[in-house]
């Protein structure tokens, strides 16, 4: 699969660098599933074949977001087709599945393979997307007690990977055209996926990223990272958000291989610890409130990391500095813990720090003074700038084209100064003199649940479509060491409050993803106002936060694991 020249270049195409890799390092595993191993070869022939099944140009291009390898021979598939990778989570609400796809307009959609040998690609109907099945991989056989165990030692063990890897299954496919029949080279401005971020009318906001955008941002990544074709790297993030493509892109473009493994998501901090060790995990890519919890446990256990691993990435929002201090005083030394900042909108990490380990100054922060993480400096292909307000606008390749369909709201976050194309991140931000910028704090009302950027207006807009709901204020606040949404609602005549809540929170969940659901929902006589007039979230948040709700709801409805990370803001 290729698209452009100059692969080692920021300007090259993503699948470029995957091509050149794929010559490079044809049988070394590309993908480690439970034992079963992809190589390079396998998975190029396997997004190669999805390519020539959608067709040159299949525009936008809906993909499960699951936890599999078939999820990621979409991604390269529909990039190497030129069409635009659209992750939608199977688990959203159908209603939410509908709009997301309804707003950019996609056509298309990628089953996962069938098991019913009758079964045939079609369209799903007239409202839905034409569905194109993925390329079926082989089944594995049944393992005995430790045989993936096994699979995955001997693949480390063998850079050229496994020695009969597992063919794609299926159907004979015809024979792939030649590249220049099949592909034209990629326009850098062409769309390459679309994802969407939190907005104030309560519909999705798809943000479209560019081709350059992401082929640049992911050949600094790799230099960030220092990956190598030795690096074994777990794919933790959800598929359904932009951090996992810090996780798959940079290591398919190096050689290295990506492990995913359902271990990862277990609940269970053991189990997690035992599968990075079993798999030789060098790099882990977490979230910053995963990152929290995992430090209390290795403090309680006074244990350390598998010491396979070398590198670990986090962001989503601040790190704590207790758990600063608590992880300098474990045996972490040897592991680079780097800090990382970015938005959806300006494509995956912008900036970054090392706070501990190899690359960080030996006169480091003390942590145990509360001194605030910073966020770190430019990556190479990023341009900065901070307005008379603190705000951190950034330019540069990297920058997203903007929001589908919705002018207005590009206008009111991405500028043009002096032909340059800029994006204001509405995050505060001071620099040291060394150059490293540490965040103060939001210019808008926006928070962060899971690592993920939400405006409460979203939030109030969904709740105030509640027949039994007046009024409403969302705020965001700190529950069970979380950042996490509160709602407080004022219910219509004649409405049952005494169970408007949870009517209001059973609403939401089947309309909306689970990180859009308040933590808290709590019914209240009156909302605070302005001298506006206006509703005041904070002041209303003062004045009944007291008040109790019923039932609280956690903070992670999912499993503790199970954390997010995308559109990164104050890391």
């Amino acid at each position: 699969m290729t698209n452009n020249r100059n692969i080692n270049g920021a300007t090259s195409d993503l699948i470029d660098a995957f091509t050149e890799t794929v010559g490079r390092f044809p049988e070394r595993p590309a993908i480690v599933h439970h034992g079963r191993v992809l190589s390079y070869r396998q998975l190029d022939e396997l997004a190669s074949s999805l390519a020539v099944r959608l067709g040159a140009g299949p525009g936008v291009v809906a993909v499960p977001a699951v936890h599999a390898p078939e999820t990621v021979v979409g991604l390269l598939g529909v990039l190497a087709a030129g069409g635009v990778y659209c992750p939608v989570d199977p688990a959203f609400p159908p209603q939410r599945q509908q709009a997301m796809l309804s707003a950019v307009g996609c056509r298309t959609g990628l089953a996962a393979p069938v098991t019913d040998p009758d079964a045939r690609s079609g369209s799903s109907g007239s409202s839905g997307p034409e569905i194109v099945d993925l390329p079926r991989l082989a089944a594995p056989d049944a393992a005995a007690p430790g045989q993936a165990d096994q699979a995955a030692q001997a693949a480390q063990a063998d850079p050229r990977g496994p020695s009969e890897p597992a063919e794609p299954a299926g159907p004979p496919r015809p024979p792939a055209p030649s590249q220049p029949e099949r592909r034209r080279p990629a326009d850098p401005e062409q769309p390459a996926y679309l994802l969407f971020t939190s907005g104030s009318t309560g519909q999705p906001k798809p943000v479209v990223t560019p081709r350059r955008a992401i082929s640049a941002t992911v050949h600094a990544l790799r230099g960030l990272f220092g990956l190598t074709a030795d690096d074994r790297v777990l794919q933790f993030a959800s598929l359904n958000w932009d951090t996992c493509f810090e996780e798959i892109l940079p290591a398919l473009t190096t050689g290295a291989a990506l492990v995913l493994d359902d271990e990862a998501h277990s609940g269970s901090f053991p189990r997690f610890l035992r599968m990075v060790g079993r798999e030789r995990i060098t790099v882990l890519d977490l979230p910053t409130a995963f990152w929290h919890e995992l430090v209390l446990h290795l403090t309680e256990e006074q244990a350390g990391l598998p010491d396979s691993v070398r590198l670990l990435v986090i962001g989503g929002e601040a790190a704590n500095p207790a758990r600063l201090a608590d992880w300098s005083r474990l045996d972490t030394g040897r592991i680079r813990l780097l800090n990382t900042y970015g938005c959806t909108e300006t494509t995956l990490i912008t900036h970054a720090v090392d706070l501990h380990g190899p690359g960080a100054p030996s006169s480091g922060p003390d942590w145990t003074a509360g001194e605030p993480a910073p966020i770190g400096r430019a990556l190479p292909h990023v341009v900065e700038q901070i307005s008379a307000e603190g705000e951190l606008v950034i330019g540069g390749p990297a920058v997203a084209a903007g929001y589908h369909g919705l002018p207005e709201a590009t206008a009111a976050r991405f500028t043009v100064v002096d032909g340059e194309r800029w994006f204001r991140t509405g995050d505060r931000v001071s620099r040291a003199p060394d150059g490293v910028l540490t965040h103060r704090g939001r210019l808008d009302s926006e928070i962060k649940v899971r690592g993920i950027r939400v405006d409460p207006a979203e939030v109030e807009a969904h709740i105030a479509g509640h027949p039994g709901v007046s009024a409403v204020a969302v705020a965001g606040a700190t529950v069970a060491g979380r950042s996490a949404l509160v709602a407080y609602l004022v219910p219509r005549a004649g409405a049952a409050a005494g169970t408007l809540d949870a009517d209001v929170r059973a609403y939401l969940s089947s309309r909306v993803p689970g990180h859009l659901v308040p933590s808290r929902i709590t019914v209240v006589p009156e909302l605070v106002l302005t001298a506006s007039g206006k509703v005041d979230r904070a002041g209303s948040h003062r004045r009944h936060s007291a008040a109790p709700a019923h039932p609280p709801h956690p903070v992670y409805p999912a499993q503790p694991l199970r954390a997010a990370r995308a559109t990164p803001s104050p890391h």
